[in-house]
């Protein structure tokens, strides 16, 4: 398999101010290449391969105005330029003209970026970074060369994560470790303390599991409730599955309560979310041309998702199917029926009755919910249809909690600060319990939060809801 991201959270040596732009970048890589003896002047092919390569139009559209620090999390924890979305894209301008090498400092300020888009939402110019971090991600992992410790952790990640069942029996072995206290173990003794950062992620991130949820099966097909309003089809995704097979369920409940028939196919496999969020482009094309298949076949009206980054995945099929003359308009067709879950229930209206959650819940924005879907009014509307229920924001909800797909697996120091830094604005709004609408987030602040708050994807609550259970506080 291809390699993926550094190892570490590897930063440019020149640290600039907030106010300084493209000049002082130019300046600092300039020096960086006279103190290592390199020619500025002698680059003249472009870093990146032909291969769809960043686009010269859209880097040119980048005015370097500086909206985007504010809301970049690589910026607010380093104050790095090189660091920041307009400094990663004047990088990416003098990539093309091969005036800077593709070394370890340029491909480390790529690999720091989560990814989370807010920068696309705070742009006034319309800056299209989502498409040039895209460009860029493949262009790096065909032509830098990983370490073999890097290599190897991502041929772990994507081994296992992608693949539900070789995950079900690793999970499996999980709710053994957590049953016989190992983790509470290996703290006391400190040997916690000594195993890699990665690996202290990894073990950390691992939620608290039953044997009945992690051997659970979504059913291929529930009939709808009453007069049929859809035929959806779901996602039933590959961490999301094992790990939080209690959200499809719930899913699956609300969708059939609201009058649609849900179809789960059995064959459908992984969407290539992961794989195309870090760079592995033509994995994430074959188990895109898989699944438009699988979907096809069910004849579904819409495809529906619970996970933000699942979604904002799908619906970019159409770009990234887009030279493949088999695919391309059937992949176009394909991200039209994509839909979130609270895009899918706030089009549809509601029908079934809600029942009251007397509680305070603070609403935290999945980064590829808010930023590359757009999506911030739905899951609030549906969520403000529960009586009784208090939907709360949050300081920063712009700021990614630092889950982004596997970066607080592959970057765990900057990831653990802005978890850290997340739970603490959540806290402050002193909330029962705490919604959002992606697996990886769910994962990271459960994390970090205190153990009395509980945590929810808004589909669970909507289902509690239309149940007459109130899942906060236990009451029938």
């Amino acid at each position: 398999m291809s390699d993926q991201q550094t190892e570490q959270d590897r930063a440019p040596q020149a640290h600039t101010s907030g106010g300084r732009g493209s000049g002082a970048m130019t300046e600092g890589l300039s020096q960086a290449r006279a103190e290592t003896g390199e020619d500025p002047s002698a680059g003249s092919f472009s870093v990146f391969d032909e291969l769809r390569k960043p686009s010269g139009e859209l880097i040119d559209d980048c005015v370097h105005c500086g909206f985007c620090l504010p809301t970049c999390p690589t910026y607010l924890l380093e104050g790095n330029e090189t660091n920041s979305p307009r400094g990663r894209i004047y990088l990416m301008k003098m990539g093309n003209a091969g005036e800077v090498p593709m070394d370890e400092e340029f491909v480390g300020n790529f690999d720091a970026c989560l990814g989370c888009m807010a920068c696309v939402t705070a742009c006034p110019s319309g800056v299209k970074y989502d498409q040039l971090i895209e460009a860029v991600r493949p262009q790096i992992e065909r032509n830098w060369a990983r370490t073999p410790a890097d290599r190897l952790f991502r041929t772990l990640i994507f081994s296992l994560f992608p693949y539900p069942a070789r995950l079900r029996p690793a999970a499996f072995f999980g709710t053994i470790y957590q049953r016989l206290g190992m983790s509470r173990l290996l703290k006391r003794s400190g040997l916690a303390a000594r195993l890699p950062a990665r690996l202290r992620a990894m073990e950390a991130l691992l939620p608290s599991l039953s044997m009945r949820s992690v051997v659970a099966r979504q059913p291929a097909f529930t009939p709808a409730i009453g007069v049929r309003r859809a035929r959806v089809g779901m996602l039933s995704g590959c961490v999301q599955r094992v790990f939080f097979g209690d959200v499809n369920a719930a899913a699956t409940r609300v969708l059939a309560a609201e009058g649609c028939d849900v179809v789960a196919p059995r064959e459908q496999r992984c969407c290539g979310a992961l794989s195309s969020h870090a760079g592995r482009e033509e994995e994430a094309i074959v188990r895109a041309r898989r699944l438009i298949d699988t979907f096809e076949a069910s004849g579904v009206d819409y495809v529906v998702s619970n996970v933000a980054g699942c979604g904002s995945a799908m619906k970019e099929y159409a770009v990234l199917l887009r030279d493949d003359p088999a695919y391309a308009d059937r992949a176009a067709t394909f991200a039209g029926k994509v839909r979130d879950i609270s895009e899918l229930l706030a089009q549809l209206g509601p029908r079934a009755q809600r029942h009251p959650i007397d509680a305070r819940v603070a609403y935290h924005d999945a980064c590829h919910l808010r930023h590359a879907q757009g999506i911030v009014h739905e899951p609030r509307a549906v969520l403000g249809e529960i009586p009784q229920l208090r939907v709360t924001d949050i300081p920063e909800p712009e700021i990614c909690c630092g889950s982004a797909g596997i970066y607080n697996l592959v970057q765990p120091e900057p990831a653990e600060r802005l978890g850290r830094r997340k739970v603490e604005h959540i806290a402050s709004t002193k909330p029962d319990a705490v919604v959002t609408s992606n697996a990886g987030c769910l994962l990271q602040i459960r994390r970090y939060l205190d153990e009395g708050v509980l945590l929810f994807h808004p589909i669970q609550l909507v289902d509690a809801s239309i149940r007459g259970v109130d899942p906060i506080h236990h009451q029938q």
